[in-house]
């Protein structure tokens, strides 16, 4: 274990969900010599899909990072398409010890190029568009293909965040902070298509077609470019 500075950096960004980095931020900043920043264009305050915002501590600057995490959200679409942004991110992924994402953050990192060749994970629906940057998506929580880590949807980038604990700590220093902000997550049917009742998946794939019909336009244009 090392007290040296590690330092976090997390894409935050308009219409993203903020659990995708809440969750895991609480777990990784108990690393010892963590050192989390929400990082964005501007240090103005960020709306996210609920409607909460956040205060960015840094922008798009040239200062590097230890470990870079994108989340996910309808607002990623956008982000694929924003070359300030990709730039930034291809730029902090060429030279940090870890490149990850939370469910469609994985699609941002796949269109700035860092997914290519690699497994990823993604939100179920989702998932399918990153092989058109490259990239194989894998239906597990959590995947680990060199320094990539990659989540599924939303709540997995808790466990996320105890995978890359692990990574670095141990099993015995993760297990510690699982007893001490008590996850314990009793498992229940249903989070995932393969478990979910018919009648409830084809409700959910109702509403996330309709609600992704205007940004799968948007994949696609960035994919039509991706080199």
């Amino acid at each position: 274990m090392t007290d040296a500075t590690f330092k976090i950096a997390f894409l935050i960004y308009p219409d993203m969900t903020q659990l995708d980095f809440t969750g895991p931020a609480e777990v990784l900043r108990r690393m010892p010599g963590a050192e989390v920043t929400l990082v964005w264009k501007s240090l103005d305050p960020v709306e996210a899909d609920c409607g909460i915002s956040f205060l960015p501590h840094a922008t798009l600057d040239e200062r590097l990072y230890d470990m870079i995490c994108v989340p996910g959200g309808y607002g990623c679409t956008e982000l694929m398409e924003d070359a300030e942004v990709l730039d930034w991110v291809r730029r902090q992924g060429e030279q940090a010890s870890y490149v990850t994402s939370v469910c469609t953050g994985s699609l941002i990192l796949a269109a700035a190029g860092l997914l290519k060749g690699y497994k990823a994970g993604c939100h179920w629906a989702w998932g399918e568009h990153l092989s058109k940057f490259g990239a194989e998506f894998t239906k597990e929580r959590v995947v680990i293909d060199g320094n990539r880590i990659t989540a599924g949807g939303v709540t997995a980038g808790i466990d996320f965040g105890f995978r890359v604990l692990r990574e670095r700590l141990g099993p015995d220093f993760e297990a510690a902070v699982r007893l001490g902000i008590e996850y314990n997550p009793e498992a229940q049917p249903g989070g995932v298509p393969e478990t979910a009742r018919p009648e409830i998946l084809a409700r959910v794939q109702a509403t996330t077609t309709s609600r992704m019909a205007s940004r799968v336009a948007q994949i696609d244009r960035v994919a039509a470019e991706f080199v």
